[in-house]
């Protein structure tokens, strides 16, 4: 006779509830895991910075002197570096002033987000206030192609129309025999646009220009404007949009004074990440502004940015371990700051503003 107990419905529940609390932790610590890996990631690079960027300001890197006894010697100043109005590390008189590539950028940044914010947000009420739900369908997904576009492709056509074309009016085109209308507003650029610019600048345009990267780079951030903003319009109860027209108030009221306001929060942070995109812009902004860390405010002048700067070094000819390549990793770890407040101020932003519907 056999000795074994078959197992109850009450052995086999708890067998079912203890393979279900398994997975739920199994799953846990999966998530945790993919987090994990972003915030090490995140500290990982601004140690690598940080580390690199102090053998420029004191000639080793911390590590050195922690654990390799090497001796500080101070090679740039941050006085110098701060306040200076040339930046020419690479060059055979060296000039180690951040100021011309750090107003340069925040310059496109500025620049691009006042043409972003206005069209990305009035894109944003048109979608959803004004527009029929067919009109909608069609739309937002030609603005989300036009976020999805490669930054190269928008520093080409920089390079080939916003700056000869609209910004200077280079002397460089060719003129195609078949005549197109492309081709005559072309054709009519260098007389109109860079005589003007010569008249009120006093400077002939080149190839680059500041207003040619502003231009780009706005373009770019439009759709990151009104997508989200969009988005955070959509969200607004349909409760607080009827209660208002049972009042009395027009669309626009209801547009400006009730959904406006009542997502700011998600407006905010969609302006805050088109501003943030634009600051770590490389490809666009480096085709469209140029290589010449200028401290100007022409805006038919050719500047140089951050990234652009940061391209160049990484593609020039700088020995490993000198002043210029590891000027480098001190701009790299300037930008980065910039872009780390650019996110804390997002997170603030959200904080102070979010709305909460139940």
């Amino acid at each position: 006779m056999s000795t074994e107990t078959p197992s109850g419905p009450g052995i086999s529940g708890d067998d079912s509830l203890e393979a279900a609390h398994e997975k739920n932790r199994r799953v846990r610590r999966v998530l945790f895991g993919c987090a994990a890996v972003t915030v090490v990631t995140t500290v990982a690079i601004f140690l690598v910075l940080f580390d690199n960027a102090a053998s420029y300001f004191f000639g080793a890197r911390i590590s050195e002197v922690l654990f390799g006894g090497d001796s500080i010697v101070r090679t740039v100043t941050f006085t110098e570096f701060f306040t200076g109005t040339r930046w020419a590390p690479d060059h055979a008189t060296p000039a180690h002033g951040v100021l011309p590539i750090v107003a340069g950028t925040l310059t496109i940044t500025v620049g691009a987000g006042l043409v972003s914010i206005p069209i990305g947000t009035a894109t944003a009420l048109y979608l959803s206030e004004y527009a029929t739900t067919g009109t909608r369908n069609r739309l937002k997904p030609v603005l989300e192609v036009l976020a999805g576009i490669p930054t190269i492709v928008y520093g080409y056509f920089a390079v080939s129309f916003v700056t000869p074309v609209i910004v200077s009016g280079i002397a460089t085109y060719v003129v195609n025999p078949t005549g197109s209308w492309f081709d005559s507003i072309s054709y009519l650029a260098p007389f109109v646009l860079d005589p003007v610019a010569e008249w009120m600048m006093g400077v002939s345009v080149g190839r680059y220009s500041l207003l040619g990267g502003i231009l780009v780079v706005g373009t770019m951030t439009i759709p990151m404007v009104s997508s989200i903003s969009e988005d955070a319009m959509q969200a607004v109860p349909d409760d607080l949009r009827n209660g208002a027209y049972a009042l009395g108030a027009t669309k626009y009221q209801v547009a400006t004074r009730i959904v406006l306001p009542a997502a700011v929060s998600g407006i905010f942070a969609s302006y805050i990440l088109a501003l943030s995109r634009a600051i770590g812009e490389t490809m666009a902004v480096t085709l469209a502004a140029g290589f010449n860390a200028n401290l100007t405010a022409n805006p038919f002048a050719e500047i140089m940015t951050m990234t652009a700067y940061l391209v160049s070094i990484a593609r020039g000819t700088s020995a490993v371990g000198t002043v210029e390549y590891q000027s480098l990793f001190a701009v790299g770890l300037l930008l980065f700051l910039m872009t780390l407040s650019m996110n804390l101020l997002n997170d603030r932003l959200k904080r102070r503003f979010q709305e909460e519907y139940r």
